[in-house]
């Protein structure tokens, strides 16, 4: 059996999963990352994306988040988003929204506030592409 590790989702409303995972992916601020049992220690932020789990049974689920936190260790790892979305079609449609309300705020910002503000709304807007 391949080595696991317990993997925790959480939002500021509640868990959204707690799973035994071989692998899980994040949309890490420096880049996406791959992370597996035995991983070394690290906390990093998250940007907009899918984290994706494959479970023990080799099964996927994918949660869509709009930022965040992962802390890492060897046994487990545990994803504390800012806003997470289980469903498709629940996801979209929040996202929507959430996309509309960036935009505008990026409009509105100057100077380095708006490269951060725009950068966002890319990271916003490619994950909604990646879940089409």
């Amino acid at each position: 059996m391949a080595n696991t590790m317990q993997f925790d989702l959480v939002s500021p409303e509640k868990r959204l999963a707690s799973l035994e995972a071989t692998q899980v992916q994040i949309p890490g601020s420096e880049g996406d990352m791959t992370v597996m049992a035995e991983h070394a220690p690290v906390i990093t932020t998250l940007r907009p994306g899918l984290v994706k789990v494959t479970g023990a049974d080799g099964s996927e689920t994918s949660f869509a988040v709009t930022g965040g936190f992962a802390e890492i260790n060897a046994e487990s790892m545990s994803v504390l988003a800012e806003r997470a979305y289980v469903g498709a079609a629940e996801s979209r449609a929040a996202l929507e929204g959430f996309l509309e309300d960036a935009r505008k705020r990026a409009a509105e910002a100057t100077g380095d506030t708006r490269d951060v503000a725009e950068k966002f709304v890319a990271d916003l807007v490619h994950l909604m592409e990646a879940m089409e």
